[in-house]
């Protein structure tokens, strides 16, 4: 491959992925085509295919950058103290907390693509697979640090963070768009309320025999 085409390839994929995530929110996954993505990325289809095998494998990509992104409010979540910055102009959010409008309406749509297609379901499990298997370290360096121990298996409390954290973008988006009172920090309170309850300290102090435990 020529160098500057590999040097270019992340500016292109970029592109591409932006392009995606705008017409995935506007119009849908499915009334999405991927000459629509190639027109609003400004490149051509040769571009595309050269990146991506089909419009699925680059929502596999977006969940890929969405990961990182969502990774990085849950390890602030975990964190006692961790300073957030507020939330972007446009995004219902605190300063604890922001909901990427975009990627919950995409992510939401794309579980239901999924669930009607079996081929679609396999990869996109296989991709969450990986997530919760990243996210359970950060679980596991979050109650080391905090000096606990996890009560049932990290991959599950992995499992029910990334429940929680997504079902509640659901309720606070929702709630924005009927007007009515948002709790953006619903998601991070109910991530330290699974820690907190699914965990014990690691050396519980106890008391002399026939005294209580502390």
């Amino acid at each position: 491959m020529p160098r500057g085409t590999t040097k270019r390839r992340p500016v292109t994929v970029t592109a591409l992925l932006d392009a995606a995530l705008e017409l995935f929110a506007e119009h849908g996954y499915g009334a999405t085509s991927i000459p629509d993505i190639c027109a609003r990325a400004g490149l051509t289809k040769g571009a595309f295919y050269s990146n991506f095998a089909n419009k699925d494998a680059l929502f596999l990509a977006l969940l890929d950058r969405s990961w990182e992104r969502r990774a990085e409010w849950i390890r602030r979540a975990m964190t006692a103290g961790a300073e957030v910055p507020g939330a972007p102009e446009g995004q219902p959010g605190t300063p604890d907390r922001v909901v990427d409008r975009q990627w919950t309406l995409v992510s939401v749509e794309f579980s239901l693509h999924a669930i009607r297609r079996h081929d679609v379901a396999v990869l996109l499990v296989e991709h969450e697979r990986r997530v919760r298997a990243e996210l359970a370290v950060l679980v596991s360096e979050a109650l080391e640090a905090a000096d606990r121990i996890p009560t049932l298996p990290v991959d599950e409390l992995a499992r029910m963070i990334v429940a929680v954290s997504e079902g509640s973008d659901v309720q606070v988006l929702t709630d924005s768009a009927a007007g009515a009172v948002m709790r953006p920090d619903l998601g991070p309170r109910a991530v330290t309320a699974l820690l907190e309850h699914f965990s014990v300290p690691a050396d519980p102090v106890v008391a002399p025999k026939g005294g209580p435990r502390r």
